[in-house]
């Protein structure tokens, strides 16, 4: 068995991910716009230039999304995309990159548990928090 998280967009699934792919270093594995599908196709309204679906690598994780119908997408609401990293300076670097029109929900800050965490949106409607974990003692 497997778990995949699948993103939906609206209607900015592919520049998402080349802004990933560019910035955080993620690999595009697939791609498929509506258009491209084979017949016969079955074409919601206004997604012929949408991704229809498509498969990332970030990090260790694959990641499949796509583009939502306009009368279907609603943007993240509860669930994150917790990407860990290993320094300070790349928390730093990707939440200076991330926020850049988006939204801040928890700034970058140290708490008992990270050097560095934050929860914010980012300008495509994906919810990511950040952290560098702080070293826990052993059994704690």
């Amino acid at each position: 068995m497997k778990l995949t998280t699948h993103l939906h967009y609206g209607g900015n699934c592919a520049e998402a991910l080349r802004f990933y792919e560019e910035h955080l270093g993620a690999k595009i594995s697939f791609m498929m716009t509506y258009e491209q599908m084979p017949e016969p196709k079955n074409i919601p309204p206004g997604c012929e230039q949408g991704v229809l679906h498509a498969s990332i690598r970030i990090a260790d994780a694959t990641i499949m999304a796509g583009d939502a119908p306009a009368d279907r997408f609603q943007p993240m609401r509860s669930a994150y995309l917790a990407l860990s990293v290993d320094s300070d300076e790349e928390a730093e670097r990707i939440y200076a990159l991330l926020t850049d029109g988006g939204e801040i929900i928890l700034p970058m800050a140290e708490t008992f548990f990270a050097l560095r965490f934050a929860m914010l949106r980012d300008k495509f409607g994906i919810l990511w928090m950040l952290i560098h974990e702080r070293p826990m003692p052993a059994g704690a």
